[in-house]
C-alpha cells in the first residue's frame, strides 16, 4: 500500500485516519511515514491535528490505534491500585493479560501536576514484552517510580468474571492494594 505521489495535508490525514480505522492493531508512527512518503515528525502533526478535531486516537507503546467508540462487544472496565517495586512490573502485566484483560493504561498523582495518565493498551504477552523493552531501551522511567510504586491501572474485558479473577491473581501475589 505504498504511495508514490505526495497527498496534500488534507488528502494525507484522510488517509491516516483510514489506515487506523481499519486496523485492529496500533501502526508505528514511521510505518505511516512509509506509507505517507512523508517524515515521522509530519505523522506526529498530523495526529496532533487529528486529535485537535477529537478524532479518537490514541498513542500507545506499540504505535497508534483508532479507539473504536461504538464496540460490537460489550466490554468492562475497572480501576486497580497496584502497589510494586519496578522488577515486579512484568509480573504484574504478566498477570493481567494471561486472565484475557487488557491493562489500558497506568495513571499516577503527582504533587505538582496532579493526575498523570499513560496509555499502555497491552493484552498479551508479546506486547508486555514490546513495551518492557521500550522501556529498558530508552532508560525511561515508568510513572509508578514517581509514586514509590503505588499507581492506578483501567482494566477492560470482554469478560467482567476474567478481570476479576485478574484481581485476585494480583491480590495473591502481592500487587493489589487493598
Amino acid at each position: 500500500m505504498e504511495e508514490s505521489k505526495k497527498l496534500n495535508g488534507d488528502e494525507r490525514r484522510e488517509m491516516l485516519l483510514s489506515l487506523l480505522k481499519e486496523s485492529v492493531t496500533p501502526i508505528t508512527g514511521s510505518r505511516l511515514a512509509q506509507i505517507a512518503n512523508v517524515s515521522r515528525q509530519v505523522i506526529v502533526g498530523d495526529i496532533t491535528l487529528l486529535k485537535a478535531k477529537e478524532e479518537p486516537i490514541i498513542a500507545t507503546s506499540q504505535g497508534y490505534l483508532y479507539m473504536n467508540l461504538n464496540p460490537v462487544t460489550k466490554t468492562f472496565e475497572k480501576t486497580i491500585a497496584c502497589l510494586h517495586t519496578r522488577e515486579q512490573t512484568e509480573e504484574e502485566l504478566n498477570i493481567i493479560v494471561d486472565h484475557g484483560v487488557t491493562v489500558k493504561d497506568v495513571k499516577v498523582e503527582h504533587p505538582v501536576y496532579g493526575d498523570l495518565t499513560a496509555s499502555i493498551m497491552v493484552s498479551n504477552r508479546q506486547e508486555v514484552q514490546t513495551f518492557l523493552s521500550k522501556i529498558r531501551e530508552t532508560n525511561a522511567n515508568l510513572l509508578a517510580d514517581l509514586t514509590l510504586g503505588i499507581h492506578l491501572h483501567t482494566l477492560s474485558s470482554s469478560s467482567e468474571e476474567a478481570i476479576k479473577k485478574a484481581e485476585k491473581a494480583l491480590k495473591d501475589a502481592g500487587i493489589l492494594m487493598n
